[in-house]
């Protein structure tokens, strides 16, 4: 049986973990003990590291013979001693695996959409150049990078690219509530989505079929304006919808972070990730994930 190393164990790692049992013999990358528990319990045997101390990292060094890499660049750009600029997690996790007798076999990432930049609401394959506009996006570019360099060593190496991931507990619903304004439909963008069960299911695609150096929007089928998926939640959920505003209004009333999601418009294409990964989405539209959101907690409260 393969060993598996998963990096980076949050939601999604928890959600493709059930997914794995049986097929591989799996590790977790752990940096807070008290997490040990939860990847024990479960089945996975926990190594306490951290991708912020590459002393720490030694340990995984010829561990596995797969990586499955979901763990985010830092949240702000960090110089080595050497110099580098991007994501240094993804340096040294590379530093670390590369001081192994042996070299993993397969890396898949998990990237982000991002890396696209603004493309006005044009459709968008794996194809496209790379224009980040963020710094957030510009360190997933230079992760991809590393990856893409590494894979040349002889390692297959697979990058999903992410947008906006929902589930039943990652839904607008505070954004709703505090009624947080959009934008009106002139100035509106094209925002994408993925469910997280759904993303968990083409990260274990990419594990059997994912081709080497090769990049696959992560994506749902929607194409669907920013504001419109607000108002199918509020609607869902019997919210209130929220105010809609001008882009220049927008630009005097909300946060940067705020405004750096409706600075970008583009509707992705996912037909690599269902001709090549087999996926057959559970979820095809934000409309499916928001409708069992709803039915799950109609359960929960019943």
């Amino acid at each position: 049986m393969q060993k598996l190393l998963i990096v980076g164990c949050g939601d999604i790692a928890r959600r493709i973990l059930p997914r794995l049992l049986g097929h591989y013999r799996i590790f977790a990358l752990v940096r807070d003990p008290q997490q040990c528990a939860f990847w024990r319990e479960n089945g996975a045997r926990p190594v306490l590291a951290d991708l912020d101390r590459p002393d720490s990292l030694q340990r995984i060094a010829g561990l596995a013979d797969i990586i499955v890499h979901l763990a985010p660049p830092p949240a702000a750009d960090r110089r080595s001693v050497a110099g580098h600029h991007g994501d240094i997690r993804t340096r040294w996790l590379l530093a670390a695996l590369a001081r192994g007798r042996s070299l993993p076999q397969r890396i898949v990432y998990m990237s982000t959409s991002g890396v696209y930049g603004d493309c006005a609401g044009a459709l968008v394959d794996e194809t496209r150049a790379l224009r980040p506009a963020t710094a957030r996006a510009c360190r997933r570019v230079d992760a991809e990078r590393q990856l893409r360099a590494f894979g040349r060593r002889g390692v297959v190496v697979s990058i999903l690219r992410a947008p906006g991931i929902y589930a039943a507990d990652r839904l607008p619903l505070d954004r709703l509530r505090q009624g947080t304004p959009a934008l009106r439909a002139v100035d509106d963008v094209y925002s994408n989505h993925i469910h997280a069960d759904d993303l968990a299911m083409m990260t274990c695609a990419a594990l059997r079929h994912g081709r080497s150096n090769r990049t696959y929007n992560a994506v749902d089928d929607s194409q669907i304006r920013m504001a419109d998926y607000f108002d199918l939640v509020a609607d869902r959920f019997d919210l209130p919808r929220v105010p809609r505003l001008s882009r220049r209004e927008a630009e005097e009333r909300l946060s940067p972070l705020q405004l750096s999601f409706m600075n970008e418009s583009r509707r992705l294409l996912n037909r690599r990730v269902k001709n090549e990964l087999r996926v057959r989405l559970r979820y095809p539209h934000v409309d499916d994930g928001i409708a069992a959101a709803l039915t799950r907690r109609k359960d929960r409260c019943s």
